[in-house]
């Protein structure tokens, strides 16, 4: 019995570090950025950050980043969803599921600046497919506009790391669809439209609407990618934030820049709340 107590503290500080780096990389600047938006520029408490929120150009830029965040999620849910329908279909420990896992783990987390140049030297203005439509096809791309720097360039870009998170997320749940519902649903007279339907479907749900979610939130905190590939504008709220703390033309913004933080703060503690519930009714079927 007196071994249980040391056992216990081991375990409590084989946990220090993983508490340390909540508490610097999330506590903390989750802190700063409450308190700065609620901070004067003399270091008294105030409103004005907050209520500043209401002007046009910050509701346009967080109506923009929604509007990115909800596209990219939802091409992403769906592309992504059949890619791992395709891939859990596959043979078990295959070499195309191990391939393509191993491909969705990689390009899941290629984003910012190499992602950037990725897109702009395949069809940037002088990107190899631009040219290469120019030359052999007569087809510019751009005939229109450089909309690969505006807010559908932005939505293709980040559709592109979407599509491999959803395959990463959403596996877990199709390959806990267990074959023999679908042959009960066939042994009962059902179709496969019924199976889907009425089995399959209902289960996967709460898994599917969870990752569109997770999806939307990373869309939505993404920076790094958006600040590589736009030079000029700031068409949504992460860029508008660089904007507040660097700006040289506009100075006295960085509070409120923080008050914009609050505000994607709080928007994605609500869509990751939602996320949570979808995964805990989703887990009562995979467990």
């Amino acid at each position: 019995m007196a071994v249980r107590p040391r056992l216990r503290g081991a375990a409590l500080l084989g946990t220090l570090p993983f508490f340390a780096y909540v508490t610097i990389f999330l506590i903390i600047p989750t802190l700063v950025v409450v308190f700065g938006a609620f901070a004067g520029d003399d270091g008294g408490v105030t409103l004005d950050n907050v209520k500043a929120l209401k002007d046009s150009y910050i509701l346009d830029a967080f109506g923009r980043s929604i509007l990115l965040s909800v596209i990219s999620a939802l091409v992403g849910a769906i592309l992504g969803a059949l890619l791992a329908y395709a891939i859990a279909t596959a043979k078990p420990g295959g070499i195309l599921r191990r391939t393509v896992t191993a491909a969705a783990g990689v390009l899941a987390q290629f984003g910012g600046v190499t992602l950037a140049f990725a897109f702009l030297a395949t069809i940037g203005i002088s990107g190899f497919v631009t040219v290469w439509l120019q030359d052999h096809l007569h087809w510019n791309i751009y005939s229109n506009g450089v909309w690969l720097f505006e807010l559908p360039g932005l939505t293709l870009v980040y559709t592109y790391f979407q599509i491999p998170l959803m395959v990463i997320v959403f596996l877990p749940a199709l390959d806990g669809i267990r074959p023999q519902w679908r042959e009960a649903t066939e042994s009962l007279g059902g179709t496969t439209f019924q199976y889907w339907v009425k089995v399959a479907g209902p289960l996967l749900a709460p898994a599917f609407l969870g990752s569109a979610l997770l999806l939307f939130a990373n869309a939505f905190s993404a920076y790094a990618t958006a600040a590589a590939l736009v030079s000029q504008g700031n068409p949504i709220v992460p860029l508008q934030i660089r904007s507040a703390l660097t700006s040289e033309v506009v100075l006295g913004q960085a509070n409120l820049g923080k008050a914009m933080a609050l505000g994607m703060v709080i928007i994605v503690s609500i869509v990751m709340g939602l996320y949570t519930l979808l995964e805990r009714r989703t887990a009562k079927w995979l467990a």
